[in-house]
């Protein structure tokens, strides 16, 4: 089972830092303090974010992982009138400064990648994939700068711990605060350069078994 893999496995950090440069955030519908500013507004979110960083006196912010958020509501990616809403969230987010370089966890080659751009989307994305003790799977990196795609080969090998991508800054990552979305996928069902990263109540269940923890790989401790 991959998830017992991924949990006896040592990876290496996606930043660069220490366990104490992090801290947990809540960015559910349930934070009342989210609802006090407009999260539509880039600007406004990212000094949310940035107030909270400094708070906790932390570099980066991690949380999201089967979360019921609000946020999504502007985006008709997620709210198509015709199909049933989306907004739980599949991945883990790690909210920092721009530019901030990711480093790969593990080895793997470069399955795919794509600007997936629109209010609300990833921007630039790139998906990797690794077989770690016979087991296939994929990771995906989302809200990255158009640099990050821009010299990739298709199958090319990234190394356990090289930099390989940065995170990018509103409004080209799909005009969020700055983060990277880390997702885990074992089944991509044929996509390329793009996968969910968020799904509906009905599907849950279903997706958060192909999209397993992210933390699994971050092994962040939360408190």
């Amino acid at each position: 089972m991959l998830e017992k893999v991924l949990k006896k496995s040592k990876f290496s950090p996606l930043i660069d830092g220490e366990p104490a440069d992090y801290v947990w955030v809540d960015i559910s519908k349930e934070n009342i303090h989210l609802s006090k500013i407009d999260v539509t507004n880039a600007s406004h979110f990212s000094e949310y974010i940035n107030l909270f960083l400094k708070d906790k006196n932390a570099k980066i912010a991690i949380g999201g992982y089967n979360e019921a958020r609000n946020i999504y509501q502007r985006s008709e990616t997620f709210n198509s009138s015709n199909l049933e809403e989306r907004f739980i969230h599949l991945g883990v987010d790690l909210w920092t400064k721009a530019y901030t370089t990711v480093l790969a966890p593990l080895k793997g080659k470069v399955h795919s990648f794509n600007n997936n751009s629109g209010v609300g989307n990833y921007g630039p994305t790139i998906i990797l994939e690794h077989n770690l003790k016979g087991h296939k799977f994929y990771t995906l990196y989302g809200h990255l700068t158009k640099d990050s795609i821009e010299d990739l080969i298709i199958g090319e090998t990234i190394d356990k711990g090289e930099m390989f991508a940065a995170i990018g800054n509103f409004p080209i990552n799909g005009d969020y605060p700055p983060h990277l979305h880390f997702q885990i996928i074992k089944d991509l069902k044929g996509m390329s350069g793009d996968f969910p990263g968020v799904t509906s109540l009905s599907n849950r269940e279903r997706d958060l078994e192909n999209c397993p923890d992210p933390n699994l790989i971050l092994k962040i401790e939360k408190k």
